[in-house]
Formats: C-alpha cells, structure tokens, sequence
C-alpha cells in the first residue's frame, strides 16, 4: 500500500513539471519572437544623421573688372552656380587658396596697378595655379601665371634652355612673372577693350577668342559656345572672386594668425653662384629654405653670363 503511495506521488510531481515546463515554454514563446521571426527586423538598416547641405544663393549682380555679368542669361547663371558650388563645397582646396591669397596678393596687386590692369586680374593667378609657384601644366606651362614658352619669351622671361645651362626659369619668379603676366592681359585689353575677353584669351589664346567672336557673329564672352576648359573659365574667376570678397557669407571663417603672411625678404644683386647650398650656408640659411625663395634658379647654380646680366636673388630679412 505504502508502495502504491509513493509511486502515485512520484507520478503527480513528473506530471506537474511536464505542465510547468510547457507553460514556460508558452510563455517564452510570446515574448521572444524566435530567430528566424526576428531577422528581418534585425536586418532594417538604422537610419543615418539628417543633413543640412543648402543650395547656395547666387547674387543679384555680379560684374568683373567692371563689365556686367548677364545673370538674366539661364546657361550664364547655372554656369556660374556651378563653379561657386564646386569651390563652395572642395573645403580644403578654398581654404589652402584663401591662405595664399593673404600672402601673394599684395605684391599681385601693386604690380597689376603699376602696369594699369585692373585688379581683378589678379584671380587669373589663383585659377591658373592656386597660387602655387611650382605649378606644372600637362602642356608644359609652368609657374604661377602658367606661361608656356613662347609666351613667356615673347613677354621678357628668361626660360630654361641650353643657352642657359637649362638653370634659370623666370616662370617661376614671382615678380617677373607677374609683371609678365600684366604685360600679357593688358596687350589682350587694348586688342579686344573688354577685360572678360581679355581674361578668357589669356587661357585659349588671342586668335581662337578673336576668331570665335568672328566666326559666331558675337561680341562678348557670355555669347560664346567654346571649349568646356575656356567656357569654364571666367565662371572659376568670378566664383573665386565672390568667395574672396565675401568669405563668411560661403561658411568660411579665417582668423588672420591662421592666414599665410608675406614673408620678409630682402634682395642680394649676383651675377653669379659658382655653389648654391655654399652660397646659402655663408648666408646663414638652408639650401631648402634659398631654393623655396628662389625657384626660378633650377640648378645648384649659377653662370656668370656674357652679357653680364645681374639677377636678384631673395633671402630672409
């Protein structure tokens, strides 16, 4: 009988956990959904961060070095919305510009103004090259006005051949190319009396702008149908020349410590340098820091010419 007892006992408690396992079970069930159920709720991508990238504003009225931009023009004003977007938004490559331009731009615009060339001018440079001297067309312009060599010959620069030992490069002087460069945009104006005309034929040259304004029965720039690189041309100068003058109102905030400054040099006259890292030591200064200031010297050193032509050569004040 006690036999009995124990064995219904044992029956009841097998069969109660059966039934409390079962419940659990159950129970788990409607709160966990199984793997196979969760999945595609597991694999819903998260959303990312809002942007607030706006379109930019053109302005109402915009004119280079005096001459009217025709901004009622549709294929004028989405040609320059362009260029303002692309220099807007390429972050680093404005900022690096609006750096240089702190430091160049005063000896750019006293020499633009002794030649009498108006100082808008001065952003054929920034497009050309940055600003950077040792800028290198794949066409073989080279310097911070991006001359090639018959340009450069025709308007008074001393270019690297083997009449010269291949070691002076006036491409790269800053000054001489500049005043080179005035020279060049002034001859262009008087050609063709409009500044903007005048800009675009120092990128295509004055045969190509003069025959197109033939060709096509026009007499301004705006009205041209020319190559993508010239049709972009003076759009990238009047972009660079808005972000310039209006720098905050295109997000862009410098300090002036966090502008690159003119540096202070002074001139030596030499006829010539038999060593230049010598040269540079016996100045108390580096090799690198002679070359950085004087990259139109291409070699490590100078001949005395027979015309005895004397050249300046720049070192820290």
């Amino acid at each position: 009988m006690k036999s009995i007892i124990v064995s219904l006992t044992t029956a009841l408690i097998v069969i109660m956990g059966i039934g409390l396992m079962g419940s659990g079970e159950e129970s788990a069930s409607k709160e966990e959904p199984s793997s196979s159920e969760a999945a595609p709720e597991a694999a819903k991508p998260k959303a990312g961060p809002e942007q607030y990238i706006n379109p930019i504003p053109l302005p109402d009225y915009l004119e280079l070095a005096g001459e009217e931009v025709p901004l009622h023009d549709w294929d004028v004003r989405e040609r320059l919305d362009k260029e303002i977007l692309s220099n807007t938004y390429w972050h680093s490559n404005t900022i690096r510009i609006l750096k240089l331009a702190n430091r160049y731009f005063p000896m750019i615009e006293r020499i633009l103004a002794e030649q009498g060339v108006h100082d808008d001018m001065k952003f054929v440079s920034l497009v050309e090259s940055g600003l950077t001297n040792n800028s290198m067309s794949g066409a073989g312009a080279k310097g911070p006005w991006q001359f090639m060599t018959a340009a450069a010959k025709q308007f008074g620069l001393e270019v690297a051949n083997s009449s010269n030992y291949n070691e002076v490069d006036e491409r790269y002087n800053w000054e001489k190319s500049t005043e080179a460069a005035a020279k060049y945009l002034k001859n262009e104006y008087n050609s063709l009396n409009n500044w903007t005309l005048a800009a675009a034929a120092y990128n295509a040259g004055h045969g190509r702008i003069k025959g197109s304004l033939t060709k096509q029965l026009a007499d301004n720039y705006y009205d041209l149908y020319l190559t993508t690189e010239t049709a972009r041309y003076v759009f990238r100068i009047l972009a660079m020349k808005e972000i310039y003058n209006n720098q905050e109102k295109y997000g862009f905030f410098l300090d002036s410590s966090e502008k690159y400054h003119p540096i202070d040099t002074k001139n030596i006259e030499v006829t010539e340098i038999k060593d230049i890292p010598a040269y540079a030591k016996s100045l108390g200064i580096s090799y690198k820091t002679f070359k950085l200031l004087n990259p139109w010297l291409r070699t490590t050193k100078l001949t005395k010419r027979r015309s005895g032509k004397k050249y300046l050569v720049k070192v820290p004040y």
